[in-house]
C-alpha cells in the first residue's frame, strides 16, 4: 500500500471514531437541554394549577388545545410522606385531540390544602420522539461525516502529494538507477530538511556503489588478463611433463589430474574476462545476424559432440528471427544455451529449439530436476554441481541479453527445462 493511501485510511478511521463520539455527546446534550426546558415549563404549569386549586379558583380546562394534560387525585398522608418532593418521568400518554399516543414528560408533586388533605398533581407535556431525533441526528451525522471525509481526503491527498513530491522524485530516480550505468544527476530541489538529508544520503550511497562496482570490474578484468600468461605457461609445462619419457605411470595420472584442474581454471578465467568486457561495453561492433542460420550451425556442432548420448534434436522454424548484435556475443549467447540443453540432459533424451516471431525457446529433458529460478542467472550457481562447468554460462547469457535488450526467462514443466528468449524487432 502506498504511503498516501495508508495516511488517508488512518485519517478516515480516526475521523469516524471522532464523529461517533461527537454524535453521542451531542445527542445526550440535546436531550438534556430539551428535558431541562420541558421541566421548567412543567414546574410553571404545576405551580399555576396548585395556586388556583388552593385559592378555590376554577382550574384550567384539561382540553385547552395545548395538548398539556393534568389530573389531581387525593392521597393519604403516608403516600404523601413517601412521595414527598417533585418527581420527573417519561411515559406514553393518550392525546384526545389527536386520538393517538405520544411520548410525554411527566411531573408529579404532592400539595396540601387548608384542611390538611393531601393531593397528588400529575402534569404531562408532550415532548419529542427520541427515536425520530436519534434517526435525524444519525442521518445528519452520516451526511456530515461523508462530506467532511471527502473534503479532508481531498485536502490531505493534495497536501500530502505536494509535501511528498521530493520523495516521489527520489523514488523515480532510484527506479532508473542501475549499477553499471552512468549515474544520472539527482535534480530534486527539496525545501524540507529531512528530504534534503535523504537525497544526500541516497546520492552518496549510489555513488559509492558505482565506485565499488567499477573497481571490482577493473580488478576482475586486470586479474583475469594478468593470469592468462602464467596459466598458459603452466599448461605448456604440464604438456611437456606428459611427453617426458622419465615420468612414471602414477606421476602421469597426477599430472593429467592437475592439467584438468588447470584447464578448468583457464576456462573460468576466460569467462570472467569475457564478462568484464561485456560489462565494460567492449564489443561495439554490431551487425544483423539471422538467428536461424546461426542455430543450424551450432546444432550440427553439438549434435556431433554429444552423439554418444543419443539425444534427439528437434529444430522448428515458424519464423525467421533477426537480431542486431556483436557476432561473437551472438555465438556465445546461443551457443551457451544450446550447450546447456545438451550437457544437462540424459541419455536418450531430447532437445527442442523452437523459433517463433517473438524469439527462441530452448527446451530439453531434465537430468537432475528443476533449477532455482531466483538464482539461476547469478554467478557460480550450478544447481547440482556438474563436473567441467564453471557456473558462469547462464550469467554470461543474461549479461549479453541485458546488453542488447533481449528478454530471457526460465521455467520448468513436464520434467523439462525451458529457456525463452524474447528478441526485439529490428
Amino acid at each position: 500500500m502506498k504511503l498516501i493511501y495508508r495516511v488517508i485510511s488512518r485519517i478516515s478511521v480516526a475521523l469516524l471514531i471522532l464523529m461517533a463520539v461527537w454524535a453521542t455527546a451531542f445527542y445526550f446534550i440535546i436531550i438534556d437541554e430539551i428535558n431541562d426546558e420541558t421541566d421548567d415549563t412543567l414546574e410553571d404549569y404545576s405551580e399555576h394549577i396548585i395556586t388556583r386549586a388552593l385559592a378555590g379558583e376554577e382550574l384550567p380546562s384539561v382540553d385547552n388545545g395545548t395538548n398539556n394534560t393534568y389530573y389531581i387525585c387525593e392521597v393519604n398522608r403516608e403516600h404523601a410522606i413517601e412521595h414527598e418532593g417533585v418527581r420527573y418521568s417519561e411515559d406514553m400518554i393518550y392525546i384526545e385531540s389527536k386520538g393517538e399516543t405520544e411520548p410525554a414528560r411527566i411531573l408529579k408533586t404532592i400539595f396540601r390544602d387548608s384542611l390538611n388533605r393531601y393531593y397528588e398533581l400529575t402534569v404531562a407535556i408532550p415532548t419529542i420522539e427520541k427515536e425520530d431525533l436519534q434517526e435525524t441526528i444519525l442521518s445528519w451525522i452520516v451526511t456530515l461525516y461523508l462530506i467532511l471525509l471527502f473534503v479532508i481526503i481531498g485536502l490531505n491527498a493534495w497536501i500530502l502529494y505536494r509535501s511528498f513530491k521530493p520523495m516521489y522524485s527520489l523514488l523515480r530516480w532510484l527506479d532508473r538507477f542501475s549499477v553499471g550505468k552512468q549515474l544520472e544527476p539527482l535534480n530534486n530541489d527539496a525545501k524540507i530538511t529531512e528530504f534534503r538529508k535523504l537525497n544526500d544520503a541516497v546520492l552518496r550511497s549510489a555513488r559509492r556503489n558505482v565506485e565499488v562496482y567499477e573497481q571490482q570490474k577493473v580488478f576482475i578484468g586486470h586479474a583475469s588478463h594478468e593470469m592468462q600468461t602464467p596459466l598458459a605457461i603452466c599448461q605448456n609445462r604440464l604438456e611437456l611433463l606428459v611427453n617426458n619419457a622419465d615420468v612414471t605411470e602414477s606421476q602421469l595420472e597426477e599430472i593429467i589430474k592437475i592439467k584438468h584442474t588447470l584447464d578448468h581454471i583457464i576456462k573460468l578465467n576466460k569467462t570472467l574476462l569475457l564478462l568484464t568486457k561485456i560489462e565494460n561495453d567492449q564489443f561495439p561492433d554490431q551487425k544483423e545476424i539471422v538467428v536461424n542460420d546461426l542455430l543450424k550451425k551450432l546444432i550440427d556442432d553439438y549434435s556431433e559432440v554429444y552423439t554418444y548420448q543419443n539425444i534427439s534434436v528437434s529444430f522448428i522454424e515458424n519464423a525467421v528471427v533477426k537480431v542486431r548484435m556483436n557476432d561473437v556475443l551472438a555465438s556465445v549467447l546461443f551457443g551457451n544455451l544450446l550447450k546447456n540443453a545438451f550437457a544437462h540432459n540424459h541419455k536418450d533424451g531430447r532437445v527442442e529449439v523452437l523459433i517463433t516471431s517473438n524469439g527462441v525457446e530452448f527446451s530439453n529433458t531434465a537430468e537432475l530436476g528443476e533449477l532455482d529460478s531466483s538464482q539461476i542467472f547469478t554467478r557460480f550457481y550450478q544447481g547440482a554441481k556438474k563436473e567441467g562447468f564453471t557456473g558462469l554460462g547462464l550469467t554470461l547469457a543474461a549479461s549479453i541479453c541485458k546488453l542488447y535488450g533481449i528478454g530471457i526467462r526460465y521455467n520448468y514443466k513436464e520434467k523439462e527445462h525451458h529457456f525463452n528468449l524474447t528478441v526485439p524487432k529490428i
